[in-house]
């Protein structure tokens, strides 16, 4: 008598697979938890009152302890979204898109500030919107 396939076998989902991550969630995960910390950095040095920031009339023009404070709140948000993408938690891929988004609209309000931290930080937010919203078709 022949052996009956398994799941997996007959292409059908196994109990395991569902707990995969793929690459693009991998990515956008370690690329929050790595953001999170610089941020979280560079609100500290905010605070400190820094003269690495400067900045002329701005229409967003905030005090720079506000600054620092903020960083270090989308900082904290981003360590927390990340971790709940890699370790695949149901609330994690919409928290790691609304985290990504937040920061990505502050970076962009600080490019006067420091527009060498602010733009590369800016693409990757986008790159963790894209990879963490983009359709996964699961066969």
């Amino acid at each position: 008598m022949a052996a009956m396939p398994n799941e997996t076998q007959r292409g059908q989902r196994g109990p395991d697979s569902s707990e995969r991550l793929s690459g693009a969630s991998v990515f956008a995960g370690a690329v929050m938890m790595l953001s999170g910390p610089l941020s979280i950095l560079m609100g500290a040095s905010g605070i400190a009152g820094d003269n690495l920031f400067a900045a002329s009339q701005y229409a967003y023009r905030f005090d720079l302890t506000a600054w620092g404070w903020i960083h270090i709140v989308v900082g904290l948000a981003l360590v927390i979204a990340g971790m709940g993408v890699v370790t695949n938690q149901s609330w994690g891929r919409g928290a790691g898109a609304a985290a990504a988004g937040v920061s990505l609209i502050t970076q962009f309000m600080f490019v006067p500030y420091y527009p060498l931290w602010a733009i590369p930080v800016m693409t990757l937010d986008l790159l963790v919107i894209f990879a963490l919203t983009r359709f996964q078709a699961s066969f």
